[in-house]
């Protein structure tokens, strides 16, 4: 089976800071991956790259099977089915709730309102969020925005979901709502990519968890592997505290 994503030799610099150093992945349809490691080891840079946020300097994004960094490649199309989730929500805040779940899809991809906007009512009820649909933006808590976040990735029907540290920026009380939504997408056989630093979240859901350290894909294995035992030495004083904390060590 091909993979549905596929990075080769992935090059990142911002000025002198060589930020992504080759890095190679592949990634499955109904997979998901989950990106661990310190701040500044690349993991959010890697997945803007994917998604065109930040533009590689070389090496080739391979995305149902067309080269994302071929010049030829109808970008636009593409784009429209990778979703993409931010650690800081990115609302609109002057539209409501399923203002902003239809808004790329009326936009972008033509869809007629009335379709839209069943198609955002029903993503909007999936993340627990019935009682909120024509509600305004700015008057939801963290927990609540990042759910909307996420029902409106998934109006525009994407292959696959990126996250980019999606319970960052929550207070520790409503991480959970954020998580539990996740694990029902990775149920339903989405394909994601999540940098997080939720390590009971990787451990529990993921199909695969890649360690990444100062720009390279360090170690990747199944959540048994990588968390019961890593091979390099790196990895296990990363995981150090999070192990220590369950008994684990």
């Amino acid at each position: 089976m091909e993979p549905i994503l596929k990075l080769e030799k992935l090059e990142k610099s911002f000025g002198d800071l060589h930020v992504l150093k080759g890095i190679d992945l592949e990634v499955y349809k109904g997979e998901v991956v989950c990106v661990i490691g310190a701040s500044g080891s690349g993991k959010s840079t890697m997945l803007r790259c994917i998604n065109l946020l930040e533009e590689a300097d070389s090496g080739h994004i391979w995305f149902d099977g067309q080269d994302l960094m071929d010049l030829s490649t109808n970008l636009n199309a593409l784009r429209q089915k990778i979703g993409m989730v931010f650690q800081t929500f990115n609302l609109f805040n002057n539209k409501n709730v399923l203002d902003n779940c239809t808004m790329a899809p009326i936009t972008v991809k033509h869809i007629p309102k009335a379709q839209a906007e069943t198609t955002a009512i029903h993503h909007l009820q999936t993340v627990g969020l019935s009682d909120f649909i024509h509600a305004d933006s700015r008057l939801l808590s963290g927990g609540q925005k990042q759910r909307v976040a996420i029902a409106r990735a998934l109006c525009m029907e994407p292959e696959i979901m990126l996250f980019d540290e999606p319970t960052s920026a929550l207070d520790p009380e409503i991480v959970g709502e954020v998580l539990d939504v996740m694990k029902n997408l990775a149920k339903e056989g989405m394909t994601m990519v999540v940098v997080t630093h939720e390590m009971a979240f990787a451990k529990e859901v993921s199909d695969r968890v890649v360690f990444m350290d100062q720009g390279v894909i360090l170690e990747q294995g199944s959540p048994a592997e990588v968390f019961g035992n890593p091979r390099e030495a790196r990895t296990r004083e990363f995981l150090s505290r999070y192990l220590e904390d369950k008994g684990e060590v």
